[in-house]
């Protein structure tokens, strides 16, 4: 962006302030670099500017600037500067002092950048030092030994003028033995903003406040009522607890006026957190209790309290990577239409949990990054607006300012073009008090010099920082803003409010071509396979839902781990990336392979006509319905089942039983006959493998059916020869008459001499019958 070359409009009092100041420094200049250069070591060059920082020793003692207290002072405060000195040299430092230099006023953006690059002490453009009264003074500095420093200065000692930034610089002089003469031996310097009156036009300032995070849910659900979820770790709930990074986020952003950017997969996985909730352990198979729900609780309710009045961004659930997408996954069919899914799903999840409506117009690529395709993909789901940076659309017309963030660029699309200087501001370590002090004043300094660079003209200037910031990020943010409340060159203003702002007319509206797009960025994308295991992911949990009575229970889990799959948070980690697509996918595989065939080995049809039964089992929680079991013969001239090659029949089975089914058959020849099992969806779609086994047919012979007919013959001609003879023995007894016994009887029993006995009420063996047999014959397994 290009910057003013202007000095900022000074009154004539503080105008010959500075004169005084600067007349004072080029003349007290010479002699400074005369005493700096007299005892010179040999071979020094005292014309090279390097040789001349070596010479004087400036970095022979660390300078670390700690804290500078306030950040934006006014006339009646008290500025504290306070760190530590360090000696890094072999010899002991003597005589040494840290005092305050002001420097000029700087008159760029870009000057302030050229003074933070600054590394040891030039003379000339250091600035005057304060009163020697404001010092810290140390008897001697030994090799190693961090010493701490605090001076204390009434901001009007610092004699500062007209309104502007200003370079602080802390310096130490001392001796040591191989160089017995005062000199600076260290020093580091800073921004101060210096704005004593409110001016007429304050710059609008939109903060975006992220609340974003990694993806910690899988797949995976209990198989209970309340699909009890699985997360990957722990590790949320360090992020929730008390000083975590999403605590402080909370905590600090709470006090602040800023536009909250939430990711609502976050607020999901925290309101499944509330319930039970289980955590995978380090083998992958096995998980066990988590007992976070009071932490996830007061988080959702502190920040329920947070948001409330205030501006909310609801990004597409899981935060999908917009120029993965755009570059990689628009190849891929259908990779697209999750994007528009997770808008919807997202905005849904904000406002149930938080119970507020947030505004889904926003759509914002990793880093501010854009080109046309980033722009077509960013807005395909309903967005109007896009968050892209100034290093990404940057200035073409030599603007002598920063420019509105907003700019329309076409097709009803706005981007809001963030500042890029303010927005990377804290991306570093900020860890170490030193690199917080330091980017926390040199923030303030930029964003007061945007408002000075034409204090007449009303801009909105819009901050779009790293998408997760740590704890000590996030704290220095915060300080920053605290700094720039107590300032008065700056108001905040809402995200919606800043796309909504008038656009300057000069401002670049041209979105980059494809191969302006950092090379940096696009090697983090996802590639293409992974778009590619993604559909697959999506095309088996299609064919899959179609067989469930309780879709939800899958499609809801699954849908949402598809979302995360596709989240910008995997960039710089393509292995992490990859595994938990492979998870999701192995668990879709296990899932569906729950409901399958029962193998088995063969089947034996004695007869001419039989039938097989075959066993589908259901392992899920859940009927399944709408499959169709299909048995077919590979040979059907030899085995038909049912009226032909094949038959099939409807399944519906419930969540964990078995279902049984036989299908008629007919065999032709003997011998054994291939044939298979398959599961079909409704809609004619394989379904798991198909089951192959034999049928071993072992058909009766002409010979055998000769034999047994002859059998049956002569057992039914028996039978008739003993019906007639008895018939014809109770004739020849009725004929002879009651008395012709007596003449027989010899005393051995009544009838004993009769030549027949009356026949029996009933046949001696059961009549055979003479019907078919029951085609239906048992099968062996």
């Amino acid at each position: 962006m290009a910057e003013a070359a202007d000095f900022p409009g000074t009154s004539p009092s503080p105008a010959r302030r500075w004169l005084r100041r600067t007349a004072a420094l080029l003349v007290s200049t010479p002699l400074l670099a005369g005493l700096l250069q007299v005892p010179a070591a040999p071979g020094a060059q005292a014309d090279a500017p390097s040789a001349q920082a070596d010479a004087t020793g400036s970095r022979s003692v660390d300078v670390s600037l700690d804290k500078v207290t306030p950040t934006t002072p006014g006339e009646d405060d008290t500025l504290v500067v306070s760190g530590t000195v360090t000696n890094n040299s072999k010899q002991t430092v003597t005589g040494a002092k840290v005092g305050l230099r002001v420097g000029p006023v700087l008159n760029s953006r870009s000057e302030i950048d050229a003074a933070a690059k600054r590394t040891g002490f030039q003379p000339g453009s250091e600035g005057t030092e304060v009163d020697g009264k404001y010092v810290d003074k140390f008897a001697k500095l030994v090799p190693g030994v961090r010493q701490d420093f605090s001076i204390s200065v009434p901001v009007k000692a610092l004699d500062l003028g007209a309104d502007g930034v200003y370079q602080l610089g802390v310096a130490l002089t001392g001796q040591s033995s191989a160089q017995p003469y005062p000199q600076v031996l260290g020093a580091e310097r800073t921004f101060l903003p210096w704005q004593t009156d409110a001016p007429d036009t304050k710059t609008k300032t939109t903060y975006l406040w992220p609340l974003i995070s990694a993806t910690h849910l899988t797949a995976k659900t209990g198989s209970d009522e309340q699909q009890t979820p699985v997360f990957k770790n722990d590790d949320l709930a360090d992020e929730l607890a008390s000083g975590g990074r999403l605590e402080q986020l909370l905590s600090l952003g709470s006090k602040l006026d800023v536009t909250w950017v939430i990711d609502p997969d976050l607020l999901a996985s925290v309101e499944a957190m509330t319930k039970n909730y289980r955590i995978q352990n380090e083998d992958g198979s096995t998980t066990r209790a988590g007992r976070h729900q009071a932490v996830a609780n007061q988080w959702l309710n502190d920040l329920e309290s947070a948001v409330k009045g205030k501006k909310v961004v609801a990004l597409p659930f899981a935060d999908p990577d917009l120029a993965s997408l755009a570059h990689n996954g628009k190849a891929v069919s259908g990779s697209l239409g999750h994007l528009k899914e997770a808008t919807e799903v997202g905005a849904k999840a904000v406002e149930t949990i938080l119970h507020v409506k947030p505004s889904t117009d926003f759509a914002w690529p990793a880093d501010g990054a854009v080109d046309p395709s980033i722009v077509d993909v960013a807005t395909s789901a309903g967005a109007h607006t896009v968050i892209a940076r100034g290093d990404s659309m940057r200035e073409t017309n030599g603007l002598q300012y920063a420019p509105t963030a907003a700019r329309p660029i076409g097709g009803g699309t706005t981007a809001v073009v963030a500042d890029t200087r303010l927005s990377t501001a804290f991306e570093g370590d900020m860890t170490e008090a030193e690199n917080s002090t330091l980017a926390v004043q040199e923030f303030l300094a930029q964003s007061l010099m945007v408002n000075l660079q034409d204090p007449d003209k009303q801009r909105s200037i819009v901050v779009a920082p790293q998408r997760m910031p740590s704890v000590s990020q996030a704290q220095a943010m915060a300080k920053a803003l605290t700094g720039l409340a107590d300032g008065q060159w700056s108001q905040p203003e809402d995200l919606s409010a800043a796309a909504k702002a008038k656009p300057d007319p000069q401002a670049t509206t041209r979105v980059p071509s494809a191969s302006a797009y950092p090379s940096s960025l696009r090697k983090q994308e996802l590639p293409q396979k992974a778009f590619e295991k993604i559909q697959n992911t999506q095309n088996r949990l299609q064919r899959f839902q179609v067989i469930l009575t309780e879709k939800d229970r899958v499609v809801t889990p699954f849908g949402r781990a598809i979302d995360r799959e596709m989240s910008t948070s995997w960039r710089g980690h393509p292995a992490e990336a990859r595994a938990y697509q492979g998870s999701v996918w192995d668990y879709l595989n296990e899932l569906t392979e729950q409901v399958a065939l029962i193998p088995r080995s063969g089947a034996k049809l004695s007869g001419r006509s039989a039938t097989i039964p075959v066993s589908v089992q259901n392992n899920l929680v859940q009927g399944v319905d709408h499959l169709v079991l299909r048995l077919c013969s590979r040979n059907p001239t030899r085995l038909k089942i049912g009226d032909g090659q094949c038959e099939e029949k409807p399944i519906k089975i419930s969540g964990g039983h078995s279902q049984s089914v036989k299908f008629t058959t007919t065999a032709n020849a003997n011998g054994p006959v291939p044939v298979y099992a398959q599961l079909y969806t409704e809609d004619n779609e394989p379904y798991g493998a198909a089951v192959p086994f034999e049928v071993n047919v072992t058909e009766f012979t002409l010979t055998v059916m000769l034999v047994i007919a002859g059998g049956l013959l002569l057992l039914v001609l028996a039978g008739f020869r003993m019906y007639t003879q008895r018939k014809r023995a109770a004739r020849k007894r009725a004929q002879e008459g009651p008395d012709t016994g007596s003449e027989g009887d010899s005393g051995d029993g009544p009838g004993a001499g009769d030549p027949e006995q009356p026949s029996d009420p009933t046949p001696d063996t059961a009549a055979e019958s003479t019907d078919p047999s029951d085609t239906g014959e048992r099968v062996d397994r």
